[in-house]
């Protein structure tokens, strides 16, 4: 099975048979036209390429316009991704994949681009605990030491230091899917996933 693209729509919780609370990420999953499907012979890899939402027709090039024709759709998808399966027989051009295609209970894995921090510090960026923040110390959230001085006389390759944080393509596995909502194409999973409201994220298991 492929997967789906979705958006995250946000966080909430829901109560199980018990009673007991889960906190869940409430995904727009769907549905996802197969815009394209990858041959090994054709292309050297197995893979079926899905769109999700739709462009603005100003906004479309004529050469995306050509090439989603061949599948149906009136207007471009927004956002078209592929995805590597074996199984490529079992999909054609044209056809539209659905949230059905998950079941509570099931495991997945979600990739999505995380939030953007800006430039952080080692205690926020890389979870240094910092130095003492009492009896006038100057030094409470600095670094410290970078390494040894006069042999190798450099920083280290790869030193944790200061820096731009977030912003980066991050994938959560083995998240349990709670619930499916197939008539709103809506998907609940346990916990969080990378990135801000109405960001676009890869579900697959």
């Amino acid at each position: 099975m492929p997967g789906l693209i979705g958006k995250k729509i946000g966080m909430t919780r829901i109560f199980d048979d018990e009673g007991v609370q889960i906190p869940v990420t409430v995904i727009e999953a769907g549905p996802c036209p197969v815009v394209s499907v990858r041959s090994q012979e054709r292309d050297g890899y197995h893979a079926v390429q899905l769109g999700f939402g739709a462009k603005k027709a100003k906004r479309t090039s004529k050469a995306e316009m050509g090439h989603v024709a061949k599948a149906g759709l009136e207007a471009a998808p927004r956002l078209m991704r592929e995805f590597r399966t074996d199984d490529v027989e079992e999909y054609e051009v044209g056809q539209s994949l659905t949230v059905e295609l998950f079941e509570a209970g099931d495991r997945v894995k979600v990739t999505g681009r995380a939030k953007g921090r800006g430039f952080q510090g080692v205690v926020k960026r890389h979870g240094f605990s910092g130095r003492p923040a009492s009896h006038g110390h100057p030094m409470s959230r600095n670094p410290g030491s970078l390494g040894p001085g006069t042999d190798p006389s450099r920083v280290i390759k790869g030193k944790k230091m200061p820096g731009r944080m977030g912003g980066d393509r991050q994938t959560i596995r083995n998240l349990q899917v709670v619930r499916v909502d197939g008539e709103r194409n809506l998907l609940f999973v346990k916990g969080g996933v990378p990135g801000a409201r109405d960001g676009y994220v890869l579900i697959s298991k």
